[in-house]
Formats: structure tokens, C-alpha cells, sequence
């Protein structure tokens, strides 16, 4: 399971903003030509979007916003429905193609926000496509799940007035699941499991990638287009696959970029994301030590050492914080593994890390902790909402509530126990800095639901046309071997493009990956190949 792994378009941590309140869509005049709809889900895609200027002073003005109504459960219609928000950028062609669909990542990763904070980043892309951005179910202005006031103290209803926890109490600490009896720890999922569900609701039953994608049939024929253009990252290139097996004669030009695994499970998942990690931190290293100055020395071979040694410090220690709660090292943990998505954020967060080290100021690393999963994330703030009405624990809440529907694993606390010795010696050895942080990660799901078996059985040997999967060789979020599995399990519809640059996803960071994104996207051009790592700008 990993961590929000979404692209980054920009550099900078700002807020997403400009949310767009979501309305009803009308009905469309019958025979749209846009697909046949199964008889009882005939309401849901017998609608059109009805498209408005988006109901926020920060959104773009080209920017127009709508939604879609769907089925809250798609087995029984009827118990009920949610209203998901759209946001599109007009095309800009004089023929334009249609729709194309974004996915940022995630999951728990919203669209609208996005689209309005990014838009002119797909602008290439408006040339042919109306570009079309949603809020997953329970994401964003979409039904947002919460785990409310309960999950943010030491038990529901029950711990301290001001609601915060210390970095050091029972069950409060990423490191503590790997130190010795994990069953406190587990006590603690559990109690945060059915705080998120009775603050959620019944959406956060039907939250899976399943679920997701049955949505977007519903957007493609709201849309009124016969088949899906997509574009999806790092989670969203899931999202895609699994529309493309629920869907294959539905699939039109795809472009899956930033490639996640349809088979690890939770644990190997967050394995092999430690693993990542770690090798773009060294990366990073020894970019740093070439600047006199870098707070982690002169020496790369030495400098890991120094990342851990402060991550040690800082989980004894926390620095002082102007939030209320001390900044402990695996708050550090998470800034390294969000800032380490994007070269273009290197220079901010060697800046960020020597303003703790000389200061105790860690004010310009904690920009890159909002909205990072922080295991068991409910150690932060209680979940207040924004100006738009959605919970501020939304993100990773949603993350947890559509990767725990997604996979089927739930071992017992005998079976956690008997196994935590040989699990936390593979996660050290994957990585020093990050694998105690994503080791507690791997075991989140526990006291939920059982997931679906349908990603890991039904998502192969695709007889959809030909899509376009794009890995990069240094993506420290979904490794490049995830995109040669996911090709290969995928069969002859998957085409390869091995982007050797570094960063998570490549459109939008590289040239060569973003030329062949597009020739495909607007002229069809599609064929395997690869892209050379490119030189970083003067100040990376």
C-alpha cells in the first residue's frame, strides 16, 4: 500500500483550491449513440453534465464545473445515490476529439482542485480534448469520508482536551509497531477503523477502484462520448486498468503513467515503496553534498548515516512546532519521501532540512507533510473542514478506506505477531530511513472489512486496444519493475515507454515522455521506446 503518490505538475505545497460546488445533472435526450446502459442503472447514465462556472473566486475563468449522480451501491441502485464533482477545461481545437479524463493519483487524490491549481499544465492536450477532471467517491466536494473527532484521540470518544496526542504514547508512533508487542498498536487501528466508520458513512462501504471505475462509465456517458480517453497517474493508472478489464470495448486512447502494481499485496507494496525511497534519497544525497551548504555533510558515502541520526533525534526529541506538536523524525520521514517525487523540489528541501538542523525551525518542511500519509495518521490535527466543506483528514482517509477495499489481506493479530520480527528486518534492510514508517503503513488495514479479489484476479489479459504505459526508472513512488509486471499482466494492449529520468511520473517533467504522451493522446502515434534522463534546470 503506499503513500499519496500523485503528480507533481508543479513545485510548491500549497493547498489545493478552488473546489467547485457540485449540482445536479440534467437528463440527455434519448439514443446518445454513447454505449447501451445496463436497464436498472438506465437513471444514472440517461443524464447529462450541465456545466457552470465554477462556484469559487480562485478557480480559473476558463474553468467550468458540474457532476454526475451515481449509484451509492451499483448491486442494489436503488439504497441510494452520490453526486460526484466535475470540473473541465474547454477545448481549445476547432475538432476536438471529445473528452479526456484525468486521474491525479492518490488514491484519496482530488481532481477538481487539481485541475483548477494545474490546468494549464494539459493545455497541449485541450487542443484536441475537453479537459475533464473528477472527485473520486468520498474524495474532495464527492461524499468526502472523514474518521471524525474519535480517531484523533487514545480511544473513541476518550483522551486528551486539546485532542493531540505525543509523538511517544502508546500506539502513537510509526516506530513503536516494530519494537515490540504490536498488539496496543493494532487496538489502536482498530479503534481508528470504526471511527472512520461511523463518521463516513455508508459511502465508505463502496469506496474500492471497482466502484471508482463503474463511475467513470457513468461520467464517459454523461460526457456523451462512445468510448474513455484517460489519462491517469500513479493510483489513477489502477483506476485505468481496472476500467479497461470492467470495461474493455469502452477503452479508447489510454495513457497509464507512473505505473502501480496490480498484484503485491499491502506489505510488499510498502516494501518495495521503501526500497524506492531509499534510492532516490541517496540520489538526493549526493545532488546535496556537492553544496557546501548541504546540512547533511560533504560525503555521500557518510550522509545516509546523517538522515538517520536525525530521524532518531527527532523521534526522542521532537523540535518545537508553531502547530502545538513537537516535529518528530518520521514527520521528517514523510517530507523526505513527498519532496523526493520531484527534482524541481530538491533545492526547497535541502533548504527546509538546514533550517531544522541550524534553527529547530521546521517550518519550511512541514509544507510537504499536509496531506502526506503519516501512519496512523490520526496523531495530527482533529479534522476540522475548509472553507469548501471538506474534512481536512479527507485524503488520508480515503487513501486508507480505497487501498484497504482493494486488497483482500487481512491477517490476524496472532499471524502480525509471529511474522513482525523477519517483516521489520526486510523493511530495515530495504531502508534504513524509511522502512519502520512504511512498515507500519503495510499494516493499516487491520480491523477493516475484507477487500475485493477483482485487481488482483480480473485485471489481466486485456482485450481493450492498445494503451500506452509509462514508467520511470527512478520513480521512487511505483518502481519501474511495477510497469514491466503490469505490462506483462496486462498482455499485448500494453505498450512500454522506459522513461530513464527521475522522479514520480514522468508527463509533465519530462520532454521526451510528455511528445509522446501527446502524439498519442491527439494523433494516435503509438509505439514502445524509451526517453533519455534529462539534465535538471541551473538550481537542481
Amino acid at each position: 500500500m503506499q503513500g499519496p503518490c500523485s503528480i507533481r505538475v508543479a513545485a510548491g505545497t500549497a493547498a489545493l483550491a478552488a473546489l467547485c460546488a457540485a449540482l445536479p445533472a440534467a437528463p440527455s435526450a434519448a439514443g446518445s449513440g454513447a454505449g447501451d446502459p445496463p436497464p436498472r442503472l438506465k437513471q444514472y447514465y440517461d443524464q447529462r453534465v450541465t456545466w457552470h462556472p465554477c462556484d469559487s473566486e480562485a478557480a480559473p475563468r476558463d474553468l467550468q464545473c458540474g457532476a454526475v449522480t451515481v449509484p451509492l451501491d451499483y448491486a442494489r441502485p436503488d439504497r441510494g445515490s452520490l453526486r460526484l464533482a466535475l470540473a473541465r477545461l474547454r477545448s481549445t481545437g476547432d475538432r476536438p476529439r471529445g473528452s479526456l479524463v484525468l486521474n491525479f493519483g492518490g488514491p484519496g487524490g482530488e481532481g477538481v482542485g487539481r485541475l483548477a491549481m494545474a490546468g494549464k499544465d494539459f493545455m497541449p492536450l485541450a487542443k484536441g480534448y475537453d479537459v475533464v477532471a473528477f472527485d473520486p467517491r468520498g474524495v474532495g466536494r464527492s461524499s468526502p469520508v472523514t474518521c471524525g473527532e474519535a480517531a484523533y484521540s487514545g480511544s473513541p470518544g476518550q483522551g486528551r482536551d486539546d485532542g493531540r496526542r505525543d509523538a511517544r504514547e502508546e500506539g502513537a508512533s510509526p516506530g513503536q509497531v516494530a519494537d515490540g508487542d504490536p498488539h496496543p498498536y493494532l487496538r489502536r487501528l482498530r479503534e481508528i477503523a470504526e471511527a472512520c466508520a461511523a463518521s463516513s458513512g455508508p459511502v465508505l462501504e463502496h469506496m474500492g477502484t471497482v466502484d471508482a471505475a463503474r463511475d467513470m462509465d457513468v461520467i464517459r456517458h454523461a460526457l456523451g462520448d462512445r468510448r474513455l480517453n484517460y489519462l491517469g497517474f500513479s493510483y489513477g493508472t489502477r483506476l485505468g486498468a481496472v476500467y479497461a478489464a470492467r470495461f474493455p470495448h469502452r477503452v479508447g486512447r489510454f495513457v497509464l503513467d507512473g505505473v502501480d502494481t496490480l498484484t503485491d499485496s499491502p506489505v510488499e507494496q510498502a516494501r518495495a515503496g521503501a526500497a524506492g525511497q531509499q534510492a532516490a534519497l541517496e540520489r538526493f544525497l549526493t545532488w546535496c553534498v556537492r553544496d557546501i551548504a548541504c546540512p547533511f555533510g560533504r560525503d555521500a558515502r557518510t550522509a545516509p548515516r546523517q538522515v538517520e541520526r536525525l530521524v532518531g533525534m527527532l523521534d526522542a526529541r521532537p523540535a518545537p512546532s508553531a502547530a502545538g506538536r513537537g516535529f518528530t523524525g518520521q514527520d521528517l520521514v514523510a517530507a523526505l519521501g513527498q519532496a523526493l517525487y520531484s527534482r524541481a523540489l530538491w533545492p526547497q528541501l535541502e533548504r527546509g532540512v538546514a533550517d531544522l538542523v541550524e534553527y529547530g525551525d521546521p517550518r519550511g518542511l512541514q509544507g510537504f507533510t499536509q496531506g502526506a500519509f503519516s501512519p496512523p495518521v490520526f496523531h495530527r490535527e482533529r479534522p476540522r473542514r475548509s472553507r469548501q466543506h471538506v474534512p481536512l483528514d479527507n485524503a488520508p482517509a480515503a487513501l486508507l478506506a480505497v487501498n484497504c477495499a482493494d486488497a483482500p489481506e487481512r491477517p490476524s493479530a496472532r499471524r502480525i505477531a509471529a511474522e513482525l520480527g523477519a517483516m521489520r528486518a526486510s523493511y530495515e534492510k530495504a531502508s534504513p530511513v524509511f522502512g519502520r514508517y512504511r512498515l507500519a503503513e503495510a499494516l493499516m488495514c487491520y480491523g477493516r472489512p475484507r477487500g475485493t479479489d477483482f485487481v488482483r484476479e480480473r485485471v489481466h489479459d486485456l482485450r481493450s486496444p492498445r494503451m500506452l504505459l509509462v514508467g520511470t526508472r527512478g520513480d521512487p513512488a511505483t518502481p519501474y519493475r511495477w510497469t514491466v509486471e503490469t505490462a506483462r499482466r496486462l498482455g499485448p494492449a500494453a505498450v512500454v515507454l522506459d522513461n530513464k529520468g527521475e522522479g514520480h511520473t514522468g508527463y509533465g517533467s519530462s520532454r521526451c515522455v510528455q511528445r509522446a504522451v501527446e502524439a498519442f493522446l491527439l494523433l494516435g502515434e503509438l509505439k514502445s521506446g524509451s526517453c533519455p534522463a534529462e539534465e535538471p534546470g541551473p538550481d537542481v
